[in-house]
């Protein structure tokens, strides 16, 4: 069955082009049930063919990407944060917790975006969290196309070099996911370590 998607993912692509590369990846961006993993690496797969370009392809990706995420984005901006005012006292959340949270979401956005959109799971919904809580638009765009064009820079070479074997795309789809999140808790680290010496040492105006 997974052969069969992958097939009409790369007759989808082939048909549709460039634009088919954004509407898929807006779809996987978004919060539809559609995975990135069949939709660059047979991207990449038509680029070693020389039927398509892997530059363009990847910059489809990430656009695409970032066009579901920002979908997700205002949704959550002009309804979500309402409704939890509205019905979170049901759920024992206070207004005063969804202000804590807005303020965390302020401060540390950034790195939370871009780690969202490097981890399984996560990186279709970090953008609700970031609408609700009102991250501010410019740097959630400029996050979520960093992380957004590391994972499918990784997608559209691993089928560039290897989509035309559907065991090792899986087998390097499985090892590079589990380096991401090293990656990732890496930068988390590294990030409270910077947080904790800028708490130590505040930096002083003239």
């Amino acid at each position: 069955m997974f052969s069969a998607l992958i097939n009409w993912i790369v007759e989808t692509v082939g048909q549709l082009g460039y634009p088919g590369i954004v509407v898929l990846m807006f779809l996987e961006s978004s919060f539809f049930p559609f995975p990135s993993e069949v939709v660059m690496p047979p991207a990449g797969y038509l680029a070693a063919k020389g039927k398509m370009s892997i530059g363009l392809s990847i910059f489809c990706g990430i656009l695409g990407s970032i066009l579901g995420a920002l979908f997700n984005y205002l949704l959550a901006a002009k309804w979500g944060r309402e409704l939890l005012i509205k019905y979170g006292r049901y759920f024992f959340l206070k207004e005063s917790a969804l202000v804590k949270a807005e303020r965390f979401f302020q401060n540390h956005g950034h790195i939370s975006t871009f780690i969202g959109r490097l981890l399984p799971g996560i990186r279709q919904y970090i953008s609700l969290p970031a609408g609700l809580l009102r991250m501010p638009v410019s740097p959630f765009i400029i996050f979520t196309g960093l992380g957004s064009g590391i994972w499918v820079t990784i997608l559209t070479y691993i089928g560039f070099f290897f989509g035309n074997n559907q065991a090792l795309v899986k087998k390097y789809l499985n090892e590079t996911t589990l380096i991401l999140i090293l990656f990732c808790g890496i930068i988390v680290v590294c990030y409270l370590i910077y947080l904790k010496k800028k708490k130590t040492f505040p930096v002083t105006k003239c």
